[in-house]
């Protein structure tokens, strides 16, 4: 088999500061985990920004120059911010960040759905900051917002105005179906990068049928001109990992993806994670790759052309 991508999701924007004292959310703290899991073992890291005094998502400038230059200096790694942010964002809030950094690579939500993430409610009754309790309780009323005008917008600004490659992140079947209408309206060119996205409430739940199924539409659309990696969100995380390293995709860990490394124990850092699944990974035979080795892999366009 080729090489394995290990990508770590270091905050995102679905976790709130008061689940777990290991989030981070100041500058200091996301650089700090994010270099951690480069020297573990993930080539790519995927990252959101926070504001620093509440912790609540953000995509304002500020917040990302707050850390990108000090993890490009530590570390060679691919950075590969967001084009999510968060489904309360615009869409213009949402590219703030990613436009004025212009990084290597961004991700790209495939299609509008529900984000439903008020289960986590039961889990807590006391919050650090008033926003937290209100963001996830409104959830079971809120749409993530990302239709083909979107994506042809982000595809245009961050692809080819900056040279960004993506991470086309597929929730369902119908994201991998609108990722090849793009293709055939030449938009996104080979080799395309799928991350299957499992576990979210909204999007297809995290089970070994669904990603085969997954990987068979895949197939059928892209045939060889594409790879693909594995995340699942929640408990199920390092097994669906391990099914996804063992059919020949790449996989990704992180805090946004799981705040835990073990049932009921939280993770205490993203490099915590990122071991755990090299291990994984290295235990079937999977030789991990490194950031430039990525590159090549993805033909990105390079660590000295982007913004930061």
């Amino acid at each position: 088999m080729s090489k394995i991508i290990i990508s770590c999701a270091v905050t995102g924007s679905i976790h709130t500061p008061s689940m777990s004292p290991y989030l981070p959310v100041t500058p200091e703290a996301i650089a700090e985990q994010a270099i951690g899991a480069a020297k573990a073992g993930a080539a790519i890291l995927h990252l959101h920004a926070r504001d620093p005094s509440d912790g609540r998502p953000s995509a304002s400038v500020e917040h990302y120059m707050g850390f990108l230059p000090t993890i490009k200096a530590a570390t060679d790694a691919v950075v590969n911010l967001t084009t999510g942010g968060s489904a309360v964002m615009t869409l213009e809030q949402r590219l703030a960040g990613p436009l004025a950094a212009a990084p290597e690579m961004c991700s790209l939500n495939m299609g509008t759905m529900n984000f439903a993430l008020y289960p986590m409610l039961g889990k807590r009754t006391e919050w650090l900051h008033d926003w937290e309790e209100p963001f996830l309780r409104d959830s079971d009323d809120l749409v993530f917002k990302n239709t083909p005008r979107d994506i042809e917008s982000v595809l245009r600004l961050l692809g080819q105005d900056r040279g960004a490659r993506f991470e086309f992140e597929c929730y369902d079947l119908g994201h991998l179906q609108m990722l090849h209408h793009f293709v055939e309206r030449g938009m996104i060119k080979a080799p395309i990068f799928i991350q299957f996205v499992m576990g979210v409430l909204g999007g297809v739940s995290a089970e070994p049928e669904h990603l085969a199924h997954l990987k068979q539409t895949a197939d059928n659309l892209f045939g060889d001109s594409y790879m693909f990696s594995v995340l699942a969100a929640g408990r199920q995380q390092m097994a669906m990992a391990r099914l996804g390293a063992s059919m020949g995709g790449h996989v990704r860990v992180g805090l946004e993806d799981n705040l835990y490394i073990a049932r009921g124990r939280l993770a205490q850092s993203n490099a915590e994670q990122v071991e755990m699944v090299r291990e994984i990974v290295e235990g079937i035979g999977r030789e991990v790759a490194t950031p430039d080795e990525a590159r090549a892999m993805l033909e990105l366009k390079g660590r000295d052309k982007v913004g930061f």
